[in-house]
């Protein structure tokens, strides 16, 4: 995925998960924040920041999104909206191992009670993938979540449900960034997601990790990542 126009900056600080205020060319401006999570982490004072110029899109309240942020010398894309198409893209692009000559693909489908980020056909199989972007790491360790998510907890669950009756599922989450050499679920953060989710590859469901090549203007998807389940 590309971005059209981006911009450099540097953040302040951010008032709420919504919006930010960054330093563009020494003046400062409010921005958006695309993503809801903390991101404690990355957004620290002085940060050096990527921002989306969306001043083409009718009815904005700010002029930029904030979409990335320099972690040392790693750049991590920390825009929540962009996983889902990355790993759609790829889906339908032959470059995910194990899933390829895909058939059939399509965004947000909803089963049962929930709405998965994509529905896919292979042959004579049919299964459904829930995408979650990883913007968390430490010591080369991807970590997710990093905020509860109860909405992701019955989004694993209800994979469950569908790989009972006879459909694949997948949970894949994209490391947004290049660097982490292994995914890890984060216990202290989100205990009843990490059980689900451990939970989940017991009873058949498909636990991949790819990380991202990231640059200023672009994220795409990179190679699998080591996965380990266990409570650390």
């Amino acid at each position: 995925m590309k971005y059209q126009k981006i911009k450099e900056a540097r953040f302040i600080n951010r008032p709420n998960r919504f919006i930010a205020n960054v330093l563009i060319d020494g003046v400062e401006e409010k921005v958006h924040v695309k993503n809801t999570g903390r991101c404690k982490e990355l957004l620290e004072p002085g940060a050096r920041v990527i921002l989306e110029d969306c001043s083409h899109i009718p009815n904005r309240k700010t002029k930029y999104s904030l979409i990335a942020v320099w972690k040392g010398d790693m750049l991590v894309n920390m825009d929540s909206q962009v996983p889902n198409r990355v790993v759609y893209d790829s889906l339908i692009g032959n470059k995910i191992a194990g899933l390829k000559d895909i058939d059939l693909a399509k965004r947000e489908v909803t089963y049962n009670n929930s709405r998965f980020d994509i529905y896919f056909e292979k042959e004579d199989k049919k299964g459904f993938i829930e995408v979650k972007g990883v913007t968390l790491e430490d010591d080369l360790v991807a970590r997710f979540p990093d905020a509860p998510t109860g909405r992701g907890t019955k989004h694993v669950m209800e994979l469950i449900k569908a790989v009972e009756e006879g459909y694949m599922g997948i949970i894949f989450f994209l490391i947004q960034m290049k660097g982490p050499k292994e995914f890890r679920l984060n216990w202290k953060m989100d205990k009843p997601f990490s059980e689900a989710v451990r939970l989940a590859f017991k009873k058949g469901v498909k636990v991949m990790a790819y990380d991202s090549k990231v640059k200023a203007d672009s994220i795409e998807i990179g190679q699998p990542v080591a996965i380990d389940l266990e409570n650390f």
